[in-house]
């Protein structure tokens, strides 16, 4: 990992302005990511973790503050990062391997290269078998591993991903989790990731960002001691309980909903 800055947030803040009043969703945010880090962000619900995600994606203008991919300033979606979504946005008209393929035909790629590409890109999410079929034949977890694999055909440096397993219950997030490590180490991929999860983000984080409640600002960040690879042995460490812990004495009590989504870590057989 480069301790390059791939990804700056400078001094962000989003207000937005209704009919009767505004409401500041950020204020301050101050962010770098560096190559091939894993960060995640997590914080109470409303606190602007996916209006974070947003601006630094490029699909949300700050009302103030800037957002530079290798020190240059974004005011829009850019080449260089890829989006995936908590909904499901795969074309239920579409094989997997047409979902796949899909950004290389919005760029023109030549068809037999961008098979090439999108069959790589299957096989390294482990639906090869599935190449052929729609999306109402496969699981939910099988739908986001091709919303996935369609995200990193293009190869983007930078993939935000705004609650990808969040449909799914704890232990297949988790797992799903792990997968998602591998296959972003192979593609070299800088990630962030917005999490409910409170496991999922101590698992899968080289860094975590913790918000406050609204207005959101950065409580505390926690650099991850966890040693990569990463597997489901992970789960059992004292590091792994330790940043668990921290994160639980960070965040619970500010919102009930994450009292009420507690659950017990996954353990391997």
């Amino acid at each position: 990992m480069s301790a390059e800055p791939l990804l700056t947030v400078e001094k962000v803040t989003k207000t937005y302005t209704g009919k009767e009043a505004e409401v500041t969703a950020l204020k301050d945010i101050d962010v770098s990511v560096s190559k091939g880090e894993f960060v995640s962000v997590v914080g109470p619900s409303g606190c602007g973790k996916t209006t974070l995600l947003e601006i630094m994606a490029g699909l949300r203008e700050p009302t103030s503050g800037s957002v530079k991919v290798r020190g240059q300033e974004i005011r829009g979606p850019h080449p260089s990062i890829g989006i995936v979504f908590q909904e499901e946005s795969t074309f239920p008209w579409r094989t997997v391997l047409e979902n796949v393929e899909f950004g290389l035909q919005m760029r023109g790629v030549e068809k037999k290269e961008r098979r090439e590409r999108a069959r790589e890109l299957i096989s390294l999410v482990g639906l090869s078998e599935f190449e052929g079929a729609y999306p109402h034949q496969l699981s939910g977890g099988m739908r986001q591993r091709v919303a996935i694999a369609r995200t990193l055909v293009t190869r983007p440096e930078i993939v935000v991903m705004d609650e990808p397993f969040g449909a799914l219950d704890e232990q297949t997030r988790l797992i799903l989790g792990l997968e998602l490590l591998n296959i972003v180490e192979r593609t070299e991929a800088t990630v962030v990731l917005v999490t409910h999860s409170i496991q999922e983000a101590a698992l899968l984080s080289d860094k975590i960002i913790v918000l406050s409640a609204r207005p959101g600002q950065i409580k505390t960040v926690i650099h991850s001691t966890l040693p990569r690879p990463k597997d489901e042995v992970t789960l059992t460490t004292p590091e792994f309980a330790s940043i668990t812990q921290r994160l639980w004495s960070l965040l619970e009590g500010r919102d009930l909903s994450w009292r009420s989504s507690r659950k017990r870590p996954f353990r391997s057989k």
